[in-house]
């Protein structure tokens, strides 16, 4: 099962991806989590340690790994280099769960990020078409990924928003692009829901069968953000994500 998680920036996407793939990796279901948003939390998220974090190179920044795989130079460069050996020599092992980052944003100024893209994006395909195992992908904020493609043959997309109209205007423009790319299965969950006039809000945007759950505003998780806590499902947090990822397998085995 191969799942995208996008949305607004600071709706709360990284605690639902490393949720979920904490959950799928505790049914002994091999994951690989990808960050590939350019804040590049997802990692703290699945409590790898900082150490371990600063050694990890980003796939996009792999320069000689991608002149190796990419033929050509300048304008010439290979859309589909062979990536299979990076994903295993490149991902983090955290139990079940092998965490890979894709990449951060470029400096300004730099040069043209082509090759960089295409063996990117490479990486993703080989992921989402290559490997039978769960794939969680932490999007980058707002719609910018899904205009590239870079979402295109995910079995579910889950779009995270909040209480607000902002929020619900993005989650409406991801989800039509997610139906444009051909993603049947686009669903939605409402985050930091403080009082039942926002959750009415929200009931009144989204139908029933599109509104995968709503995760009520819960302190707890300022102090797993705060490293006090080590696992980010605590809590009401975690009570809510295990109903949604019930959902998400029920949702998934219905459409296969």
């Amino acid at each position: 099962m191969k799942i995208a998680v996008s949305g607004k920036g600071g709706v709360g996407k990284t605690s639902v991806s490393a949720s979920l793939a904490k959950l799928f990796a505790r049914e002994g279901r091999r994951v690989y989590a990808v960050d590939a948003d350019p804040d590049a939390s997802l990692g703290l998220a699945l409590g790898i340690p900082d150490d371990i974090l600063a050694k990890v190179i980003p796939l996009i920044d792999m320069e000689e790994t991608i002149k190796q795989k990419s033929a050509g130079g300048g304008l010439f460069y290979s859309l589909n280099p062979d990536v299979d050996d990076i994903l295993d020599e490149y991902s983090i092992s955290v139990g079940n769960i092998r965490f890979l980052r894709m990449g951060a944003i470029k400096p300004g100024g730099s040069a043209c990020y082509c090759r960089e893209n295409a063996f990117l994006f490479s990486v993703v395909d080989a992921l989402i078409l290559d490997k039978d195992d769960v794939v969680i992908l932490d999007m980058g904020a707002g719609i910018e990924h899904l205009t590239r493609g870079t979402s295109k043959g995910v079995d579910l997309m889950i779009v995270v928003t909040e209480p607000s109209k902002t929020s619900v205007q993005t989650a409406r423009v991801v989800m039509q692009l997610a139906n444009d790319l051909g993603i049947e299965v686009t669903k939605v969950i409402a985050n930091k829901i403080r009082s039942p006039k926002e959750e009415t809000f929200i009931q009144e945007q989204f139908t029933t069968q599109e509104l995968l759950g709503v995760i009520r505003f819960d302190d707890e998780l300022l102090d797993v953000a705060l490293g006090n806590e080590a696992d980010i499902l605590t809590g009401a947090f975690k009570t809510t994500m295990e109903e949604i990822y019930q959902r998400v397998v029920t949702e998934w085995k219905d459409e296969k």
